[in-house]
């Protein structure tokens, strides 16, 4: 886990370089289809990733994007006709989950562009696409998914950037490699005391971070056995912060752009109940915190988004091994998960 999250970097330079002229041509391909709507279809981070490409469509793009789950296609048969004419964003590593496969086969039928992003390019759903970006993260052996979320992360930012017409974005993904050689730089460590013996916590972020959050939550399950739910730094107030009592931990990751509205004032609401707030982010947001992660403040606020994650994985890496697990071999999870 550790080296493949240490490949990121040049991962994400060679996938830029190398999908250039295709990214360009699926983004002059969808402006001139010009649909009133977006869908995505995954699953595991695959989806934490389609969640990201929501937050980036509906704020850069004002295109409404919604979550297709598999099981619409694989069990209920029950794909919408009103897909026909809008792009279906396919996110997987492998390529090869039978439930995918099928929802991506009926959505395909019903009319949708079928835009893969996936690792294998051999793989059945590289086969029936339209619109192919691959990931190009190489092999990936440990369970828990980490280059290849990243490369999912840089290419919707990449697919974003040209359809929208971003330079700044665009310029700054030209910059990915030494961002997240950075970030992999950056010293975690002084929160793995306070989750050596957790059994639970919350996980929050906010905008292009909750996606981030939703990850690092899955990764808190897979790698340290540590029971981690992900919610909005807002959406928390409506009910779930009642959990949270004296010495429990919240692990924030602090958005940079307008979605830190808030944030400062919720971290310090948990401080004053007691709780030990673990948080990344722009400094004048986390004086609450218990523990001040460094982060990468001056990175472009999506890349600064995609650099928090590539933190969190030493330093996940690192917990799951204090807590005693194998990260690399999660029990009773494996690499291709056959769902149908």
């Amino acid at each position: 886990m550790i080296r493949e999250a240490g490949e990121a970097a040049s991962v994400c330079e060679r996938q830029i370089a190398r999908n250039r002229d295709a990214v360009k041509a699926a983004a002059e391909r969808l402006r001139a289809l010009d649909p009133p709507f977006a869908a995505t279809l995954a699953r595991g981070s695959s989806d934490q990733a389609a969640g990201f490409a929501k937050v980036l469509f509906e704020t850069r793009l004002k295109l409404p994007t919604l979550s297709h789950s598999p099981s619409i296609g694989a069990l209920y048969h029950a794909t919408s006709p009103r897909l026909a004419g809008t792009p279906m964003i396919a996110i997987s590593q492998s390529g090869r989950s039978p439930d995918l496969l099928c929802a991506a086969q009926e959505a395909q039928a019903a009319g949708a562009l079928l835009i893969v992003l996936v690792n294998d390019e051999t793989s059945p759903l590289a086969e029936m696409a339209d619109i192919l970006l691959p990931l190009h993260a190489g092999q990936e052996s440990s369970v828990a998914a980490t280059k290849s979320f990243i490369a999912a992360l840089a290419a919707l930012a990449h697919l974003t950037a040209e359809w929208s017409g971003d330079g700044a974005l665009l310029a700054a993904l030209d910059g990915i490699g030494d961002t997240l050689r950075a970030a992999s730089a950056l010293d975690w460590s002084a929160a793995i005391p306070p989750l050596v013996d957790a059994t639970s916590l919350l996980v929050l972020g906010r905008g292009l971070t909750f996606p981030i959050a939703g990850e690092a939550a899955l990764k808190f399950k897979e790698t340290s056995g540590l029971h981690a739910e992900a919610f909005s730094s807002a959406e928390v107030a409506h009910g779930p912060m009642t959990l949270v009592e004296a010495a429990d931990p919240v692990f924030v990751f602090g958005p940079a752009d307008a979605a830190r509205a808030g944030l400062a004032e919720r971290i310090a609401s948990f401080a004053e109940r007691g709780a030990t707030v673990i948080a990344a982010g722009a400094k004048e947001d986390l004086a609450g915190a218990s523990i001040a992660l460094p982060s990468l403040e001056a990175a472009h606020p999506v890349l600064g988004a995609i650099a928090m994650i590539q933190a969190f994985y030493g330093f996940a890496n690192a917990l799951s091994l204090a807590r005693g697990r194998d990260p690399d071999r999660p029990p009773y999870l494996a690499k291709v998960t056959r769902t149908l």
